[in-house]
């Protein structure tokens, strides 16, 4: 063979080898780093742009795609201890000419932390009313769609400023009684009884407790390596103490119930998305806010748990495309 030819072989073995063996050591030493990048590919690949907004000294961190246009507008809320990218597998299976929105919640990812802000759901609302305002998203009314305490957020918000929005999404949404207790229900009785409340099962601190955790919030079981379990709570453990404060927040009198509480008080035409086998909150919330909202659509998931965002994205995805579709049919018939 031709030294020239040999060399060349020698070299491109040699480049190829220094990003493999950069990604088998991230995936080994910084797992956590690895999800960073896994969550940046897919933004990009999304066409999701991050920006920042600011209210007087707060920062908020968002993503959007699109622009403002004759369909409504689409602003995302995430659950307790997410963050905006979770709705990345919604977004996969959404038109790309819809103006969408996702925001980090109050003390969330990238919007500010502060001992001093209120964590309740009515103070959270606030803060997102402060958002849509910033960014002006409210010049016309918009889609709301929230999940687990974002859809407790979503449902005071637009209980208490109706005019900025002209139609609502509710995933497993928190703040309802029940009349069964979930499986974390009772985790958390029994927690609070053995006055080991510190173990938030919400919270996992191991990548043992994640795995519980992944299976608590997941009908479907999926299998995770250990090395990507440890980047997941590596990535969480920093913000576990504020995780702590803002659950003990949320659970708390004040808003333990605030949707029940604000729920005659939606006017806007609603769709509510339930897991059959949520473990989290019991799926009988469906039926409290099909009672109480006069427009309510609800849809139940079979072979489906609490993070109905993550198992069954393409089916939420079509589910809010229907729903918004049969509303603009709706408004088309009265207008004719």
């Amino acid at each position: 063979m031709d030294p020239d030819v040999l060399n060349m072989f020698v070299i491109a073995s040699g480049t190829l080898a220094i990003p493999i063996l950069a990604f088998v050591a991230s995936f080994l030493l910084w797992p956590s780093a690895l999800i960073r990048i896994y969550y940046w590919y897919w933004r990009r690949a999304l066409g999701m742009q991050v920006r920042y907004a600011n209210y007087d000294d707060y920062q908020f961190c968002y993503s959007y795609r699109g622009r403002p246009g004759y369909r409504p507008s689409i602003l995302m809320l995430h659950g307790f201890s997410a963050h905006k990218d979770m709705w990345l597998s919604i977004v996969k299976f959404l038109p790309k000419n819809l103006h969408l929105v996702c925001v980090d919640m109050p003390g969330h990812e990238g919007t500010t932390r502060s001992d001093l802000d209120d964590y309740s759901i009515s103070g959270q609302a606030k803060r997102i009313h402060q958002f849509v305002e910033c960014i002006r998203l409210n010049r016309r009314p918009f889609h709301l769609v929230g999940t687990s305490m974002g859809g407790n957020v979503a449902g005071v918000y637009a209980a208490q400023y109706p005019e900025d929005i002209c139609s609502l999404t509710l995933i497993c949404p928190a703040g309802l009684p029940s009349t069964t207790d979930s499986k974390f229900i009772k985790q958390l009785r029994e927690l609070k009884e053995s006055e080991r409340i510190d173990r938030i099962p919400l919270i996992p601190s191991t990548p043992e407790e994640m795995a519980d955790m992944l299976k608590l919030c997941s009908y479907v079981r999926f299998k995770v390596p250990q090395q990507i379990l440890q980047g997941l709570v590596d990535v969480r453990i920093p913000h576990n103490d504020f995780y702590r404060k803002l659950f003990l927040e949320i659970v708390d009198e004040k808003s333990r119930h605030s949707l029940h509480e604000n729920m005659n008080k939606i006017k806007a035409p609603t769709q509510v998305i339930w897991g059959k086998q949520d473990q989290v909150l019991d799926v009988s919330g469906a039926s409290v806010l099909a009672s109480a909202i006069p427009e309510c659509h609800v849809y139940i998931l079979e072979n489906c748990g609490h993070s109905v965002v993550v198992e069954r994205p393409r089916k939420t995805a079509n589910l809010i495309l229907e729903f918004l579709a049969l509303l603009h049919s709706m408004d088309s018939k009265k207008q004719a």
